[in-house]
């Protein structure tokens, strides 16, 4: 079997071959022929894809950026479907319109953007949520660049009680977020 991506040593921890090649075979059908009953993979299933380690796996890192390609992917071939039945400008207001159900969350006061975990749960560190809630603000707001990586690489320290923000409720944000962000490449 020849492998797909470059494998860890023995004493480090990489994901499953076997589960990563049964994706990306699966995606790539699926791609190749969307609307194909025999494999049904989505731009969100990519993102959502989780594999379990075993030493001397794929490498985490090789992997992850191949998601990502294959993400862009997905969502290139998305926008473009919809541009050939509607048009670019139809597809700039669909965009817009999905980016309007995020608005209201950004304009919460700060420290009061999403919820906060149960009592001695952990969750997102309130403040740098908030800094990040701030750059999609500008993005939204004035245009100001900012990357759907920057937002995939994110990783929030952790904090208890008010001084969080629920862990499920941020990421779901963010993804629709970069969502938004990969709808918005160039034609």
């Amino acid at each position: 079997m020849n492998d797909l991506f470059p494998r860890t040593n023995a004493l480090r921890l990489g994901y499953k071959p076997e589960q990563v090649a049964a994706f990306f075979d699966e995606a790539r059908l699926a791609y190749e022929r969307p609307g194909s009953p025999e494999a049904e993979v989505s731009q969100l299933d990519v993102r959502r894809a989780a594999f379990d380690l075993k030493h001397g796996g794929y490498s985490t890192a090789a992997v992850d950026a191949a998601l990502d390609r294959l993400e862009l992917a997905f969502a290139e071939r998305t926008r473009d479907i919809y541009v050939r039945a509607h048009s670019q400008d139809e597809w700039m207001a669909h965009l817009a319109e999905r980016a309007q159900v995020l608005y209201p969350r950004l304009r919460r006061p700060v420290g009061e953007r999403f919820a906060h975990p149960a009592t001695f749960k952990h969750g997102y560190d309130v403040r740098q949520v908030d800094a990040v809630m701030a750059r999609i603000t500008e993005f939204f707001d004035t245009g100001a660049p900012l990357e759907a990586d920057e937002l995939r690489a994110i990783a929030f320290s952790t904090k208890t009680g008010t001084r969080a923000y629920d862990e499920r409720t941020v990421d779901a944000f963010i993804a629709r977020t970069v969502d938004i962000l990969l709808g918005v490449i160039p034609a």
